[in-house]
């Protein structure tokens, strides 16, 4: 009995790449001996996204999907797909064919030979505008400074994952996901490829610059304390600062040297209120991740499927 790969692949207002990424997925499979499914699931979309799904669930056997009542992000779409597989093997990948395909036989190859978590790093093209390389690597460099797991720089969301791991991915009940992030903590064998991104077929990206900017602060908090232990230090450091302010304000005072006016006062009292607003910022992060975890409300809700 030949092995099944489901291909798990999240999508928001892709419909125009839908059609794409099933003929490509298709073709790969086409001289492998694996069975294979294809699981889309509908984050939301506005488009002509769902229809286009369904149509294309009717006109093929493996493909089935997941629709959601709203748009409930990226990491849990990844998840909805991890609850509903049943295959020996899960692959996630992007809709917009930046994944290619093409990397598929080489993860299954890797998988076969013994590796329970095959992930991809990705290489920057030159192409890649100065301004999300630059991103990009600061925040892999934060990001393994501040948490106790190292994610290599470039690290993608395009892995494949034994059915083992898998089942272990939908008992964590953690409600702010970083798959990345978590698939490096699982432990396991892991071993990782390069791959170079393929232009998108169609559309624009959904990653805006703040959506990436929540994803890394998502990832730093989810997987350390640290921003709490460098704000205690930066508390004590400026308490030091203006403890070291008191003889200079009794020197001026001995001397006869008229102390600054209102102006460095107020300078002064601006800096600290930005410093103490900082510390109750990080502390709010910790605490609000806490009061969400403790709603424990589902990481999606399901509007229709199709499952294979």
């Amino acid at each position: 009995m030949s092995k099944k790969i489901s291909i798990v692949i999240p999508v928001y207002n892709e419909a125009g790449n839908l059609k794409i990424i099933l003929h490509a997925i298709k073709k790969v499979f086409e001289s492998m001996p694996y069975d294979f499914s294809i699981i889309f699931v509908n984050d939301g979309s506005q488009d002509e996204t769902l229809n286009i799904i369904k149509k294309l669930s009717e006109e093929n056997n493996e493909v089935g999907y997941i629709s959601f009542s709203r748009n409930f992000g990226h990491q849990n779409a990844l998840k909805a797909g991890f609850d509903s597989s049943n295959a020996d093997a899960v692959i996630s990948m992007d809709g917009d064919m930046q994944h290619s395909p093409t990397v598929i036989p080489e993860l299954i190859n890797l998988w076969e030979n013994g590796n329970d978590i095959v992930y991809t790093i990705r290489k920057d093209h030159k192409e890649l505008p100065m301004l999300k390389r630059t991103t990009s690597n600061l925040f892999y460099k934060i990001m393994n400074q501040l948490s106790s797991i190292e994610l290599e720089r470039g690290t993608a969301d395009f892995r494949l994952l034994d059915k083992k791991v898998v089942n272990v991915l939908r008992d964590i009940k953690e409600y702010d996901l970083f798959w990345r992030g978590m698939v490096k903590w699982l432990g396991f064998k892991q071993i990782s490829i390069e791959y170079s991104p393929a232009e998108r077929a169609s559309g624009k990206s959904k990653y805006t610059i703040k959506k990436m900017l929540e994803l890394a602060l998502r990832g730093i908090t989810s997987f350390s304390t640290k921003p709490l232990s460098i704000a205690i230090y930066i508390g004590f450091l400026s308490s030091l600062i203006s403890i070291l302010y008191i003889p200079y304000a009794l020197v001026s005072y001995f001397y006869g040297h008229v102390i600054s006016g209102w102006a460095s006062i107020i300078v002064t009292i601006a800096f600290f209120g930005g410093l103490q607003l900082m510390i109750l910022g990080i502390i709010g992060i910790y605490l609000g991740k806490l009061f969400m975890q403790s709603k424990n409300r589902p990481h999606y809700i399901v509007n229709e499927s199709k499952l294979t």
